[in-house]
């Protein structure tokens, strides 16, 4: 087959785990003699195909206010001017146009739409071609794709949210599939109206993180090692943690690895106590997991799947979760890790202590951690399952005697460096 892969960011620029698992799937597929062609946008204009060995990758310049990858946080109205234009943006729809036409794709699997908007499903349509959507977040319901507002976790979208996806859900009949990374986030969008007509799938995400002993090395004597790896943001709870491990009067530390917005990095290392919490800036995985005797994961906002979770549970990392979005469907109480409530504000504090306290109930869980994640650890079986979905979308597809870009000549498209 030949495959367009379109997301809204790709590595080196890494927002969250969607980037991880998108290069995968580019990667997994290619080495299975898949011609695949990936599309995501960039910080310079114009449309830019890099070198380098693998898939094909191609960045595109943002057609909006401001490119969403950066650390600083734009100011309210700018932010509101770039939804507002993000809620349909034509512009998008040349640099998908021109790639469309120089590969000629047979199916395209579309991820985070950020950036894109759905007028990528229009473009995509114009073109005869099947859409396959893997939905790793919100987007789709709430511009800022956490459906996070006051603290809170939103259970069905605001007025403002869905003003700015209005007749977003019948854009959707356009798609061929749908791939929730977790039942949750299917669930969710499907209540809302959205895919009716499309066939539905679940496929979590799974980790390529190298193998380790097959038994957990015990952690040495002395104070108990908690960690966060992740985006630094309130939605993450990062500031809960912080507040909660503090109360506690027990010999631990918390490192906390990741990156955010200044001024959300700022107002954290303001609260936190140089003396217990350490800031370890952006860490490589399993090199954070190495350090670390538990890894909390304070998600207040419903977090659709949760890919740090599996990997600290496949090293033999017990974690602590919050009952939201799609982590339960990872973590499980009492077999891996300890599940809380951002509803019960001191229910993280509790199982903090908990596992301080009880040696032998940490040691339990970190025995039984990798074995009750094997199945997101196939790698091989997560491809299978997006190869079979597209080539299922592409049998499906209309057939057309002549390709609608036969005559188009594409936009000039520029090496990376030019």
């Amino acid at each position: 087959m030949k495959i367009l892969l379109l997301h809204s960011l790709y590595p080196p620029h890494i927002g969250g785990g969607a980037e991880i698992v998108v290069r995968q799937l580019a990667e997994g597929l290619h080495a299975r003699d898949h011609q695949v062609v990936v599309l995501a946008t960039g910080p310079e204009a114009g449309l830019h195909l890099e070198d380098g060995d693998g898939p094909m990758v191609y960045r595109t310049g943002l057609h909006n206010l401001y490119w969403h990858y950066n650390e600083r946080r734009p100011s309210r109205l700018l932010r509101l001017g770039w939804h507002w234009r993000d809620r349909y943006n034509p512009a998008m729809r040349e640099p998908l146009r021109a790639v469309i036409a120089r590969h000629r794709p047979d199916v395209v699997l579309c991820n985070n739409l950020t950036g894109w908007s759905v007028a990528a499903w229009d473009e995509i349509t114009a073109a005869g071609l099947p859409i396959v959507q893997v939905l790793h977040d919100l987007y789709l319901l709430c511009p800022k794709d956490t459906m996070f507002k006051k603290g809170r976790s939103c259970q069905a979208p605001c007025f403002a949210c869905a003003a700015l996806r209005r007749r977003h859900a019948t854009a959707s009949g356009q798609v061929a599939a749908v791939v929730g990374v977790s039942r949750f986030v299917l669930e969710r969008l499907t209540r809302q109206g959205y895919f009716a007509g499309a066939a539905q799938h679940v496929v979590h995400n799974c980790t390529d993180l190298a193998p380790v002993a097959p038994s957990p090395v015990p952690a040495p004597r002395g104070p108990l090692r908690f960690g966060y790896i992740g985006t630094l943001s309130e939605n993450k709870g990062v500031h809960w943690l912080i507040e909660q491990f503090q109360a506690l009067s027990i010999d631990a530390t918390l490192s906390i690895a990741g990156r955010g917005k200044q001024e959300d990095e700022s107002a954290l290392k303001a609260l936190a106590d140089p003396a217990r919490v350490r800031f370890a800036g952006y860490q490589a995985p399993k090199a954070f997991l190495h350090e670390i005797d538990v890894l909390v994961v304070p998600s207040l906002w419903a977090e659709p799947f949760g890919l740090v979770a599996i990997e600290a549970c496949s090293q033999h990392v017990p974690v602590i979760a919050t009952d939201m979005g799609g982590l339960p469907e990872i973590i499980q109480d009492n077999l891996n890790g300890l599940l809380c409530s951002p509803d019960d504000p001191d229910s993280l504090g509790r199982a903090m202590l908990r596992l301080a306290l009880d040696r032998n109930l940490r040691e339990r869980l970190a025995r039984q951690a990798r074995d009750s994640v094997a199945p997101f650890l196939d790698m091989q079986q997560m491809l299978d399952q997006y190869q079979s979905i597209l080539q299922a979308a592409l049998a499906g597809r209309r057939v057309q005697d002549d390709h609608p870009y036969a005559g188009y000549s594409a936009a000039r498209i520029e090496p990376a460096g030019d």
